[in-house]
Order: C-alpha cells, then sequence, then structure tokens
C-alpha cells in the first residue's frame, strides 16, 4: 500500500473517531436534558401534591366559631328550619345541598306544589342543609350558600332566597357559590334581603357551624344523598311514582283526616 493509501485511511479513521465523540457528546447532552426536564416535572407535581395536602381540609374561612343557628330553627339540635304552618296535618322534611344537581331537578319540579301547599296551610316543611358535594367536588359552595340561605331566615326571606339559589344553581363542578359575591348579588334579586346585616352574616359565615353540625347529622342519619325527601316520616323521593299531583293529593287528603 502507497503512503498515500495510507495516509488517506488514518485520516478518514481520525475523522470518524472525531465523529464519534462529537456523537457520544451530544447524547450526553440529550440524556442530560431529558433527566433534567423529568426531575422538574417530578418536583412540579410534587409542589401540587404538596400544596394539594397542605390545603386539605381548608377553605377560606377562619377556624370553626361558635354554633350559632338562624333565627326559628327547629327541631333536633335546632337543625331544621320551618316553612307553613305549625299545626299542618303533614310535614315533609328536605334534606338538600345547594349544589346538588339532583335537589335543583326535585326543586324545578316540585317548587309550586310546595309552595301551594305551605300557603294553604296543608304542608308543613322542615329544610335541612347539607355540604355533600364539597366534601366530593372540594370547595365550600355548599356550606357558604346553605350559611347564606340561613343568613336569610334570620330576615323571614329563606323562601324566596333559597328559590333563587336553586334557579341560579351553576354546574357542580363550578364552586361559583363560594364566593360571597355571588350569593349577594343573588340576594339583590329577593325584595328586602341584600341589607347591611345580611352582608355581614354572609361575609361572617356566622351560620357556619351550624351549617357543619347539619352535614354531620344526614350523615349520622344514613341517608343515600340529597335530596332525601320524607313525608310525614316516609321517604317519597325514593318512590319512583311520586309526581307533583300526587303529593298534592297525598297532603290533601291527610288534611281532610
Amino acid at each position: 500500500m502507497s503512503e498515500k493509501n495510507r495516509e488517506g485511511k488514518r485520516t478518514a479513521r481520525e475523522r470518524l473517531a472525531v465523529e464519534r465523540e462529537k456523537q457520544k457528546a451530544a447524547d450526553k447532552r440529550r440524556r442530560a436534558l431529558i433527566v433534567g426536564a423529568s426531575v422538574v416535572c417530578v418536583l412540579g407535581l410534587a409542589a401540587v401534591v404538596g400544596v394539594v395536602a397542605a390545603n386539605a381540609g381548608k377553605d377560606d374561612s377562619s377556624e370553626a366559631g361558635p354554633v350559632v343557628g338562624p333565627s326559628g330553627a327547629q327541631g333536633k339540635d335546632g337543625l331544621a328550619i320551618p316553612v307553613g304552618e305549625e299545626n299542618a296535618k303533614s310535614t315533609l322534611t328536605v334534606w338538600e345541598d345547594f349544589r346538588c344537581p339532583a335537589c335543583k331537578s326535585f326543586e324545578d319540579a316540585y317548587r309550586s306544589t310546595i309552595h301551594e301547599l305551605t300557603d294553604s296551610g296543608k304542608l308543613k316543611v322542615e329544610y335541612h342543609l347539607a355540604t355533600i358535594i364539597d366534601g366530593n367536588m372540594g370547595g365550600t359552595g355548599s356550606r357558604n350558600a346553605a350559611n347564606a340561605a340561613a343568613c336569610a331566615q334570620d330576615v323571614g326571606k329563606f323562601v324566596p332566597y333559597h328559590d333563587v339559589l336553586y334557579q341560579n344553581q351553576p354546574p357542580e363542578v363550578d364552586d361559583a357559590f363560594a364566593k360571597n359575591s355571588k350569593l349577594l348579588e343573588l340576594a339583590a334579586k329577593v325584595d328586602g334581603l341584600d341589607t347591611p346585616a345580611f352582608r355581614k352574616c354572609v361575609e361572617n359565615g356566622t351560620h357556619n357551624s351550624w351549617v357543619d353540625k347539619s352535614n354531620d347529622a344526614f350523615k349520622e342519619g344514613g341517608f343515600s344523598g340529597t335530596p332525601t325527601v320524607l313525608l310525614n316520616g316516609k321517604n317519597i323521593y325514593q318512590d319512583q311514582t311520586m309526581t307533583p299531583a300526587k303529593l298534592k293529593q297525598m297532603v290533601e287528603a291527610n288534611a281532610k283526616g
């Protein structure tokens, strides 16, 4: 082999060696970038998990205060908000959550019939407020809305505000009722409700601990979910044949004795 050919092969090998070293260096840098990016993702996830863990069970309010029931609350531990004549022969017990879509469906279907029966003195309704959607979905909208409804009860405006909340219920995943500004905005739809006293009650969470106690009673009651609707102690919401007309017929029959 000529000296010229040997020199050419040696030069080619050297170039190949240089290219291999460059490729190794590039691969090393790429691996470093991949590992670095993976570490950032893991750290980011850890940060998110840490924030969630740190805030678990917390909300935007201060620690629970004393249990302050709304004006006129009745029943065991004063956890029922009564609507209608005290001496009505039929009592409808309703467990509801203001974020609960099924509760809205019940209210939309039965609202006018229940109003008619309570206004005529034939039916008394006892409303119990629960916060199961807060527990299932996270947030404080169920509790804050229930507190605001209890504040409305203090000034004799529970029924119209209760109805407004359901008529303006946000999607279940939207915790809009957690915002006091939203609850106060809806209060403006009820004549005479949006007062300084009502605003203070809402913003201070005056009845929050009472709402928590009501929700505890719901859980201890062994109910399957909201709404739970009992007519004279019998669960009528589970009756698939139940309609507003049938409810009216049952209450009127009972009123006649």
